[in-house]
């Protein structure tokens, strides 16, 4: 297992090309070998929750080899580094009800939704709306700390994404990476161990839009905001 891991943390392209089957074998096979069986693991798993993969995407056995480097690559990419973000990925894989293969796009965000709920934090389409509901609803509160937080994460995140939408007139495309991009840090932090601070004061920072077109999206996202506040 730890060599997987630091396989895919460091991006080592020969190490991963051998776990996949396709590269130099490595002097001592029987490391190798080690970590060869735990990504097959991975994928008998995968096979026996979708069946219909076995007849059609992993037909041939080089079909399978294949995919297990575009797997790993994918991985390596999105930052599933662990046995914990691939259980969780199962899990939700288990209960799709559906018998065919996810793509590798489609199952790292299984990794990542199930991960994310594992450390208490909302997916990424739940912190939008909570960042949408504190823009309507802030103006009832003398002050952020005030707001009804539900734990010292959100406040984080949602004040902080907020200042991001004022200071940058972000669009909702824009925001809503922004929002995949906090809850990746946030549960870094919260599995990484670190302790979540009660909410503080901050300061607003705000900023020129770069073009008029920028300020447009920006103020038409607030007014779109507060309208549904009203609603």
């Amino acid at each position: 297992m730890r060599n997987l891991v630091s396989a895919i943390q460091n991006r080592d392209a020969g190490a991963l090309a051998r776990i996949a089957g396709d590269g130099p074998q490595p002097v001592d096979r029987g490391v190798h070998e080690d970590v060869e069986r735990l990504v097959d693991a991975l994928f008998s798993n995968l096979k026996q929750v979708f069946p219909a993969s076995v007849s059609t995407a992993w037909k041939r056995p080089e079909d399978e080899a294949a995919a297990k480097r575009q797997w790993i690559a994918a991985f390596a990419e999105n930052g599933i580094h662990n046995r914990q973000q691939l259980s969780a990925g199962m899990k939700l894989a288990r209960a799709s009800g559906s018998p065919f293969l996810p793509s590798p796009g489609e199952f790292i965000a299984w990794c990542k939704e199930s991960g994310f709920a594992a450390a208490g934090l909302p997916g990424e389409d739940e912190l939008y709306s909570k960042v949408m509901t504190y823009c309507a609803k802030r103006g009832g509160y003398a002050s952020a700390e005030d707001y009804p937080w539900q734990n010292n994460a959100d406040y984080w995140m949602v004040t902080g994404l907020y200042s991001m939408m004022r200071a940058g007139n972000l669009s909702e495309a824009e925001l809503r990476v922004k929002c995949r991009s906090e809850l990746r840090k946030m549960s870094q932090r919260i599995e990484g161990g670190e302790e979540i601070p009660e909410p503080r004061k901050q300061l607003l920072k705000l900023s020129i839009p770069s073009t008029p077109e920028k300020a447009l999206e920006g103020v038409a996202l607030l007014r779109s905001t507060m309208k549904r506040g009203r609603q």
